[in-house]
């Protein structure tokens, strides 16, 4: 079966985040001429906007401002965990901002050209949610 990957950067009980790599579930959703069709489950979002970062920008630390999904569109860049892990950013690459808490993360845009990217906000987790489980997760 398909499967379409992500980057999960989420925080943990002390405030440092972390980045782990996932994957959405992907299941049938019924036949097509032409063959299957193959989905996740929808997720709620809030709002949604492109933003188109400029050469040479960069973020100190901080956590996200909500749970953000992220689709890098365009331009390449870095973004750096608080526990030091550092992962390239790069067109096609989905990121989820779960790091709503605590120290968060660094970015830097790498390349020569602007960053675009498609952000999606999601709703606020329930305080009650296990920050280390994220949504559709089979751990």
């Amino acid at each position: 079966m398909a499967s379409v990957s992500y980057l999960r950067l989420h925080a943990d009980a002390d405030g440092h985040s972390h980045f782990s790599d996932e994957v959405f579930p992907i299941e049938s959703m019924g036949s097509a001429p032409g063959g299957a069709v193959l989905g996740s489950e929808m997720s709620p979002a809030s709002h949604y906007g492109v933003r188109v970062v400029p050469p040479g920008w960069e973020r100190d630390w901080g956590p996200a401002e909500r749970p953000m999904l992220a689709v890098y569109l365009e331009g390449e860049a870095e973004i750096q965990a608080s526990d030091g892990e550092v992962r390239r950013i790069s067109p096609g690459l989905v990121l989820l901002a779960e790091d709503t808490t605590g120290i968060g993360h660094r970015v830097r845009v790498t390349g020569d050209e602007p960053v675009k990217v498609l952000q999606v906000g999601l709703p606020a987790r329930p305080e009650s949610a296990n920050p280390e489980q994220q949504p559709g997760s089979s751990r």
